[in-house]
């Protein structure tokens, strides 16, 4: 696949401005040629001493080409800019489209820092795609064409030096610069990467570093890979600054050629002497327009290897349809099905999952137990299709869950996960996500049944809660989900940092909440699970029992065992 397809198809939609930009350099490039070169013109004709009216048809085109270079120069900037920008906001949006689905893998695989590099610094140097590298050949060729034609008509000789001058500008110096920048080969791009990481672990990591005496030396690293960056920038710097000294190496160098080769010609007659100044003018003000031919392939190297880093991002699930299906609820809850899902995370020696069949009713309520590292949470993901299986089938209200949308489960969800996210900002915002109106009175009586009345709605909540206790970010959590109106409850580890007390309080107000809905809970403790029509026990990876809480207490099983241990832990009497 083309990695710059996406950029490719964006140039396309985005046609008008780019021909309009093409136009407006083209004029903007051959009215400067003619501008100098009707400079040169009547500087050789003062010497002659011509009519009056001359001078001043000559000097009334150099001011209308003046106004001409002028404005055709700003179309130009504003036509291409337009486009350029236009096409960043398209790919972004596409970007992100195809993010969003694969987020929770995407975080396994790559360090935030660098996720962070590639979601801003990768998309914004595409920029200097049509910018930098498809739009600059376009002009040279066609202002140089014209250049050469118009020259032709006083010497060819001339002209062919010009395309000598053309050659040399537009392909012998960038290959130079192409070669050299081989050798840097996206190392800049890289250590980029790789020290906003390290700054992002550095800022994450601050208290834990300073409490275990670590800061010192994780600042020694980030100034180490920060030296490292700077050096390597350095060299793409002095890359970029070689190129750009041999072009205007060869502008002078022709531009001297051309003196040369007219005085030759004057002399055997075959140039008037009046023509020189004017083609000199000319040969400087040309190769103006293939300045930007010397960092092309800078630019086209860096364009392409962060369309290679976005594409490694999204990985091959960009060429997948999207699923057009949505859950089919009618206001009613939603029935869950698994049949033998077995899910096995990358580079992992044993299943998360193996051959897990489980049938949930609508309306019922199911609880999940176990050790830790037997599965539970992964079973929500693959729920909320965050994760794909690898094998086995998954169905909502009798779909399969690949032929759904996202957007539909995630609309009829109400999700609760370990770690909530939090904005800054105040409660209100962090209760009001989902855009619906309510009133302050309703929004400080769930509140209030989440046992969180000491909280008022305008208190401000730092980035990621930091103000707030684990227990008061769970309620918090928990009052954001009951102010949706989804009929799927999907609630992992919802009270895990509450006392006993607030906890079966909490559990209580959900439960009556969420009466009519489909409620999967995902616990480790065992209280409060007489209320659950069923009781699901799973152990690395498998479901060893399932039942009701008096079924599974009088087998005497694997929940019994859990059960006493935990009667043990708080004090309880054995049985």
């Amino acid at each position: 696949m083309n990695e710059l397809a996406i950029m490719s198809k964006a140039m396309l939609q985005e046609r008008k401005d780019i021909i309009l930009s093409i136009l407006g350099g083209f004029i903007a490039g051959i009215a400067g040629v003619a501008l100098f070169s009707a400079s040169g013109y009547m500087i050789s004709q003062t010497v002659f001493a011509p009519p009056l009216y001359t001078l001043i048809i000559i000097t009334s085109m150099v001011k209308l080409l003046g106004l001409l270079r002028a404005g055709s120069r700003y179309a130009e900037r504003l036509y291409s800019h337009r486009a350029t920008f236009s096409m960043l906001s398209r790919l972004r949006t596409a970007f992100f489209a195809k993010l969003i689905p694969i987020t929770p893998g995407i975080l396994n695989k790559n360090r935030s820092g660098d996720l962070l590099a590639r979601i801003v610094g990768d998309v914004e140097s595409l920029q200097n795609y049509f910018l930098r590298v498809a739009y600059p050949p376009i002009i040279v060729v066609l202002v140089f064409l014209a250049t050469m034609i118009f020259t032709s008509t006083f010497s060819f000789w001339i002209a062919g030096l010009f395309v000598v001058g053309m050659l040399l500008t537009a392909l012998v110096v960038p290959s130079i610069v192409l070669f050299g920048q081989r050798k840097i080969n996206g190392r800049v791009r890289e250590e980029r990467a790789l020290f906003s990481t390290e700054v992002t672990e550095v800022l994450y990591g601050f208290r834990d570093l300073k409490i275990y005496g670590q800061l010192i030396q994780r600042e020694q690293q980030l100034q180490q890979t920060s030296a490292t960056l700077t050096e390597e920038q350095q060299k793409a710097a002095e890359n970029l600054l070689r190129g750009q000294a041999m072009h205007t190496f060869v502008t002078y160098l022709i531009s001297w050629g051309v003196l040369g080769l007219g005085a030759f010609l004057i002399i055997d007659g075959a140039l008037a002497g009046v023509f020189l100044a004017m083609l000199i003018m000319a040969s400087l003000t040309v190769f103006e327009e293939a300045a930007a031919m010397a960092t092309l392939p800078a630019y086209k190297q860096d364009s392409e290897h962060a369309a290679k880093r976005l594409q490694e991002t999204v990985g091959s699930s960009a060429s997948l349809p999207a699923p057009s299906l949505r859950i089919e609820s009618d206001d009613q809850a939603i029935s869950i099905d698994l049949n033998q899902v077995t899910f096995q995370y990358e580079d992992e020696w044993r299943p998360a999952l193996q051959k897990v069949s489980l049938h949930l009713d609508a309306g019922s309520k199911t609880a999940i137990v176990g050790p830790s590292g037997s599965g539970k949470s992964t079973l929500i993901d693959l729920l909320l299709k965050l994760r794909t299986p690898t094998a086995g089938d998954i169905r909502l209200n009798g779909v399969a869950l690949k032929e759904l949308d996202e957007n539909s489960i995630w609309q009829n969800a109400n999700v609760v996960l370990q770690q909530g996210h939090f904005f800054r900002g105040t409660i209100r915002d962090n209760l009001l996500l989902d855009n619906k109106e309510y009133s302050d009175e309703h929004l400080l009586h769930v509140l209030h049944q989440m046992q969180l009345s000491h909280i008022l709605l305008n208190d401000i909540v730092y980035e990621k809660g930091e103000n707030l206790s684990d227990g008061e970010k769970q309620r918090l959590a928990l009052a954001r989900a009951m102010l949706r109106k989804g009929r799927l409850w999907l609630l992992d580890e919802p009270t895990s940092s509450l006392d006993y007390v607030t906890e079966q309080s909490v559990l209580q107000q959900i439960l009556a909440h969420s009466a009519e809905d489909t409620l999967l809970l995902i616990g480790h403790r065992l209280t409060g699970l007489e209320k659950m029509d069923q009781i699901v026990v799973m152990d690395q990876g498998k479901i060893v029992e399932i039942g009701s809480y008096a079924e599974l207490m009088d087998k005497k099983g694997y929940f019994y065992e859990m059960k006493k241990v935990e009667w043990q832990m708080i004090g309880e009497v054995a049985i």
